[in-house]
């Protein structure tokens, strides 16, 4: 059973990491002391509860705390060897833990541990980093908290910060927390009640004394023909524009990206002084390590055109690269970790939005949460003071310290399709959905495209939430509806790596009973929407210069001759013959193109339950609840064929494993020697 505690640390946390304006995600940190009975003793023993390293507050559950014996903890104080060797006192919480100790203890824990205080809250709000971020931060503290809170100049996170802040406790009894030069908040308080309500007077004290106090523009004039453009345009040329940056920010290794044209980023860039804040860049450590020293920013205004504004986009990433390599050269040491690359994390494009990126969705999304969060930040430091964050040096202590490098090295091996999107039509059910499942499960952001748009997001949701799947409608037809579902995914997740051209659809008739109509809609569908599809798709490819997959999900039936099946045979035929022609000119390109040809799917298919299976039972002369037994015993294995068996295939063809393979049909039919490729 939890600690009372424990569990009213967890409570408060869940309330302050619910809002925003408290702290960032995976932000901050909080405490509770409580006595529990040592089990090998029996005696009564303090015990701190710490939220360990990597966690949420927002999200906090009871193993998310590190559990720490408060005496152990404080004895450390007597062996501390300085701050040139105070890395080492992060190995050493593991002798403090109590029990199994729960998650591991962050490099905040001295902070919680070493201040006399029941419970503790370390928080990022943008308010008070406003205040700690201000030239005059340590006057505008006093101004606005009196006694009740205290200056702390900017100190690195580590056992220092917490010897400074316990000292700055005890000689100011009146204080409730203190502001972190740079960096955050602490707040502190004998209850759990008590320590929220302290952390929150702090946060909204500081705001209110902003939002009365502060210059109305604090980012200058507006900037001629900086404004954005209307929601349409923007999204569009943002969608024109996702490719090309997706390519020059993955010049070191392939990135997931997440765009947002947020209110608070367009009126930033469309304001005189953005230029010259962009380049300060963050100051909070968990800004700028998720958002990188600084952005890359776009020079020019939305009125430039597409290619004009590609082009200036190549030379201002040449320059980041140059710069964010003299960055390093000018603070790396002998035993700094190895430069983790010198692309941009976030890209801002006056009139259109901002688009961040990361080794996946979450992360890439969260770095844009938190530019957008540096972005309140400065406009509460400029409202009242000039911002001036953290120097160059600190923030390249912190990104590259020894303890951040070990919490990445911690981080689990990524799964195979780490940093693909995917995007598959006719998705929401059967074969496609077993596809746009598997895919997601092997680290793809999926996109899932269907004529049903209610559909295509149940099965989104199914999969998991929109950091991993997005449903969209799309019918096939349509050049239109098509073009929407590339931006689409590009909006949501950056670029596109594998398409999947599923969508279809059958009609089981013979030659005198099929009409025109009949033809057209199975070409229309199938041959069409798949030329439609691969075609947008493949602007995408070539602009990233990623290389990519597209896969067509053709049939059997595309070299068997079978009964009463003459246009869907046909239009099957045509998508298998289009595998070989995009395969022959994308090649070039770094992009495969496949396919797959299986046996009848009854199970799961949506075409099948649409009529198709019943006409088929009946030209076979079975009754259509045996359809699929009887595919499985005119075939060599004598299996029945399942859609999962074709996202098998899938997934095979997407992997490294085929790297080399393209032009290939595979067959999941369980063996039909009439359909054996020749």
């Amino acid at each position: 059973m939890t600690n009372p505690a424990a569990a009213a640390l967890i409570a408060r946390s869940n309330r302050l990491g619910a809002d925003p304006r408290n702290t960032n995600y995976a932000g901050g940190n909080t405490s509770a002391k409580g006595t529990e009975t040592d089990p090998v003793t029996g005696e009564d023993v303090e015990l701190m509860w710490v939220k360990g390293s990597g966690g949420d507050l927002g999200t906090l559950t009871e193993a998310g705390l590190a559990v720490l014996r408060v005496d152990r903890l404080r004895a450390l104080a007597g062996v501390y060897p300085g701050l040139e060797r105070e890395d080492e006192m992060v190995p050493a919480f593991d002798y403090t833990l109590h029990g199994k100790g729960g998650a591991a203890p962050s490099i905040d824990t001295a902070m919680h541990g070493l201040v006399d205080a029941a419970h503790v809250d370390h928080l990022h709000p943008d308010s008070g980093i406003a205040i700690a971020t201000a030239a005059d931060g340590e006057e505008l503290t006093a101004k606005i908290f009196g006694e009740k809170v205290v200056w702390v100049p900017w100190r690195r996170p580590g056992f220092q910060l917490g010897l400074d802040i316990a000292a700055i406790k005890e000689a100011n009894p009146s204080a409730i927390g203190c502001i972190l030069g740079g960096h955050g908040i602490t707040a502190w308080g004998d209850t759990s009640d008590e320590t929220e309500a302290n952390s929150l007077w702090i946060i909204d004290t500081a705001a209110r004394y902003i939002e009365a106090n502060g210059r109305p523009t604090p980012f200058g004039p507006a900037l001629d023909g900086f404004g954005a453009l209307p929601e349409d345009e923007r999204r569009a040329r943002a969608a024109a524009l996702a490719p090309t940056i997706r390519a020059l920010v993955s010049t070191d290794r392939p990135q997931v990206g997440s765009f947002t044209d947020d209110a608070v980023v367009l009126d930033f860039l469309a304001s005189a002084e953005h230029p010259r804040l962009a380049a300060l860049g963050t100051s909070c450590p968990d800004h700028f390590l998720r958002t990188k020293v600084k952005p890359m920013v776009l020079d020019l205004p939305p009125t430039a055109s597409v290619e004009e504004q590609l082009a200036r986009l190549g030379e201002l990433h040449e320059q980041y690269r140059v710069d964010y390599q003299a960055y390093y050269d000018a603070y790396a040491t002998a035993d700094s970790p190895a430069i983790r690359g010198a692309d941009p994390a976030i890209v801002l494009i006056p009139g259109v939005g901002m688009f961040s990126y990361g080794t996946n969705k979450q992360t890439a999304r969260v770095a844009g949460e938190f530019y957008i969060n540096a972005i309140n930040v400065m406009r509460g430091a400029e409202s009242l003071s000039t911002y001036a964050p953290i120097s160059d040096l600190e923030k390249f202590r912190i990104e590259y310290w020894a303890l951040e490098e070990a919490k990445l090295s911690r981080l689990p091996k990524p799964k195979p399709l780490a940093t693909r999107i995917a995007l598959v039509t006719g998705a929401a059910s059967g074969i496609g959905k077993a596809i746009a499942t598997r895919l997601a499960a092997e680290g793809a952001c999926v996109v899932i495209a269907d004529l049903d748009l209610a559909r295509a997001q149940e099965a989104a949701a199914e999969i998991g939430g929109t950091d991993v799947a997005v449903g969209v409608q799309a019918n096939v037809t349509d050049e239109d509806q098509v073009q929407a579902a590339v931006d689409a995914a590009v909006l949501a997740f950056g670029g596109l790596d594998i398409v999947v051209n599923n969508a279809g659809l059958s009609l089981s008739k013979s030659l005198l009973e099929t009409t025109v109509a009949d033809w057209d809609l199975q070409h229309n569908v199938m041959a069409k929407g798949s030329f439609l599809v691969s075609r947008a798709a493949a602007r995408v490819l070539i602009d990233q210069k990623l290389g990519g997959d597209v896969i067509y999900i053709s049939s059997k039936n595309s070299v068997f001759a079978g009964p009463n099946n003459i246009a869907y045979s046909a239009t099957k035929a045509d998508q298998a013959h289009q595998v070989r022609l995009l395969a022959a000119e994308l090649g070039e390109h770094g992009v495969k193109v496949n396919g797959i040809n299986p046996d009848g799917v009854v199970r799961g298919s949506g075409i099948f339950a649409g009529g198709w299976g019943a006409k088929r039972a009946a030209v076979y002369g079975v009754p259509e609840e045996e359809l699929g037994k009887y595919y499985a015993q005119r075939t060599l294995l004598k299996r029945e064929v399942l859609p999962e068996n074709v996202a098998n295939a899938v997934f095979v063809l997407c992997s490294s494993d085929l790297s080399h393979t393209t032009g290939l049909h595979i067959p999941v039919d369980a063996g039909v020697a009439a359909a054996f490729l020749r």
